[in-house]
C-alpha cells in the first residue's frame, strides 16, 4: 500500500484521524526543548520500549543528539563497555529486585568513564527504589510505558541550562506557489503578535535576492541576515541586536538584502546559529521562507514549532500545497500539522477550487480564509503599512488577528471535515505517488 493511500485511509476514518491529530498536539504542547549535540546508548530489554527510544531518535528536537539502541539491558551494557568508552548518556531498562539492580549499576559504574549521565526505565513506581537510584547517581528514572516525549523531556532536562530562558515559538510561513502572498500574510501576523499580545517578535526574511519585509515596514536598513549568517565566529547577542531594524515598540525585523550582487549559495545548517540565537532572546520568531526547496529551507521547516502553508485556491497551488502538506507530515511526525491559508480569495471571473475541496486534498482544515481585496493590500504595500493600520476594524483584520492566535497557541480553530468533490483530481494525484 503506498503512502498516499495509506493517508486517503486514515481520511475516511476519524478515530485514527483523531488519534494522529492528538498524538501531534501532545509533542507542541509540551514545547520541548531541543536536545544539544550528544552521544545517547540505550539498553533495553523489551521491543515497546526499544521502539520509543528509536522514535524518539527521529524526532527534529533530537536531531543533533546521535543516539544508538541495544537490546540486552545492563548485563548487556556491562559488557559493552568493557572495551568502548562511555558516551554523554546511558539509558538502561531495568527489571529486577532493588538489590540486583544496585550490584548491575556498581558493576556499570566502574566501567563508566566521568561525566557519563544514566537514567533507568523500570515497571516498578516505587519511591524508595527511586531514592536509592538517586543516592547511587542515577539522573532520571522512568517508569514504563514511557513513549517517545518522555524520552526527549528527560534528555532535554538533563543537557539544558536550568538557568536559561524558556525557546522562543518559532512559526515559518511558506507559499505553496511564488506571488501567492505568503510574505504579505506573515509580516501582517508578525505584526499582529507584536500589538495585540505586546510580546517580542523578530521577522527573519529569508528571501535574500527578493524579500520585501524592508519594503512592507518602509525600512530600509544596510544590514541584515546576510550579515547575520555570514559572521559566525562574531554572532553574538549585541551584534544580532546591531542587525536588527526595529519597525514597532515590540517588532523587528532581520532584512534581507533583497540585492543581486552574489548567489546566495548556503548549506543545510548555515541558519542554525542565527535561529537559535534568536530564539533565546524573543518570545516569538517568524521565519518568512522563500518558495524554493533547498536543504536548508527543508531544515527551517523541520525546525520551526509551528508551518503555515500559503496557497490560492487554484489547481497549481493544491498540487505543490499537497507535496509539502505531505513532506511536513514526514519530516513532522510528533507535532501539529501545517496550517492552511487560503489567500485572495473570489478573483473575479477566475474558476477556484472550493476551500473545503481544497482542505479535503492537503487532509488539512482551513484556518484562515483571506478574500481578494486589491485596493486594501495594494495600498499597504505601496505606503509600507500592514493592513490593520488601514482596514481598521475590516473582516482581513479579524482574520489575520485570529490566525495570530492560532499559531501562538492562543487558541485553536477546529472545522469539520468534509468529503471531497475531487475525486478525478485525487485520483490523479495519488497515481502519482
Amino acid at each position: 500500500m503506498n503512502e498516499l493511500t495509506q493517508q486517503s485511509k486514515l481520511l475516511d476514518d476519524p478515530d485514527e484521524m483523531k488519534a494522529m491529530e492528538d498524538h501531534g498536539a501532545r509533542g507542541a504542547d509540551l514545547e520541548l526543548r531541543p536536545v544539544p549535540r550528544v552521544s545517547i546508548q540505550a539498553f533495553c530489554e523489551s521491543p515497546s520500549v526499544a521502539a520509543a527510544i528509536e522514535a524518539a531518535a527521529e524526532d527534529r528536537r533530537m536531531a543533533k543528539a546521535h543516539t544508538k539502541v541495544h537490546m540486552g539491558g545492563l548485563s548487556a551494557a556491562i559488557d559493552f563497555y568493557q572495551s568502548a568508552p562511555t558516551p554523554n548518556l546511558i539509558i538502561l531498562e531495568m527489571h529486577g529486585t532493588l538489590d540486583a539492580l544496585a550490584v548491575g549499576l556498581d558493576n556499570l559504574a566502574e566501567a563508566c568513564d566521568p561525566g557519563t549521565k544514566v537514567v533507568v526505565i523500570g515497571a516498578t513506581n516505587d519511591i524508595v527504589l527511586y531514592r536509592d537510584l538517586m543516592r547511587r547517581g542515577v539522573s532520571e528514572y522512568l517508569v514504563t510505558p514511557i513513549d517517545l516525549f518522555d524520552v526527549i523531556a528527560t534528555v532535554s532536562e538533563i543537557f539544558g541550562d536550568p538557568e536559561g530562558n524558556p525557546l522562543g515559538r518559532s512559526i515559518a510561513f511558506i507559499g505553496a506557489k511564488g506571488g501567492c502572498g505568503a510574505s504579505t500574510i506573515a509580516h501582517n501576523v508578525s505584526w499582529s503578535i507584536a500589538r495585540n499580545f505586546e510580546n517580542e517578535v523578530v521577522l527573519a526574511d529569508f528571501d535574500l535576492p527578493f524579500g520585501t519585509a524592508g519594503l512592507d515596514f518602509n525600512q530600509d536598513p544596510l544590514q541584515g541576515i546576510l550579515e547575520a549568517v555570514s559572521s559566525p565566529d562574531r554572532l553574538d547577542d549585541m551584534l544580532l541586536d546591531r542587525l536588527l531594524s526595529k519597525c514597532s515598540e515590540n517588532l523587528s525585523i532581520l532584512a534581507a538584502p533583497a540585492a543581486l550582487e552574489r548567489p546566495y549559495d548556503f548549506q543545510e545548517q548555515d541558519f542554525a546559529q542565527v535561529v537559535d540565537m534568536m530564539r533565546q532572546g524573543v518570545p516569538t520568531v517568524v521565519f518568512d521562507l522563500p518558495h524554493m526547496w533547498t536543504a536548508w529551507v527543508q531544515s527551517l521547516l523541520c525546525s520551526a514549532d509551528e508551518v503555515v502553508i500559503v496557497a490560492e485556491p487554484d489547481l497549481a497551488n493544491l498540487r505543490n500545497g499537497k507535496n509539502l502538506a505531505d513532506k511536513l507530515r514526514q519530516l513532522r511526525p510528533n507535532d501539529h500539522p501545517p496550517h492552511l491559508v487560503l489567500n485572495r480569495v473570489g478573483v473575479p471571473k477566475r474558476p477556484e477550487i472550493k476551500a473545503a475541496d481544497f482542505a479535503s486534498a492537503l487532509e488539512l482544515t482551513v484556518d484562515a480564509s483571506i478574500p481578494f481585496d486589491p485596493q486594501l493590500f495594494g495600498t499597504a504595500s505601496n505606503n509600507g503599512q500592514m493592513i490593520a493600520e488601514l482596514g481598521g476594524k475590516s473582516d482581513v483584520v479579524s482574520t489575520i488577528n485570529n490566525l495570530a492566535q492560532i499559531t501562538t497557541g492562543r487558541s485553536d480553530v477546529r472545522q469539520p471535515r468534509r468529503k471531497s468533490a475531487l475525486g478525478p483530481l485525487l485520483k490523479k494525484l495519488r497515481g502519482r505517488g
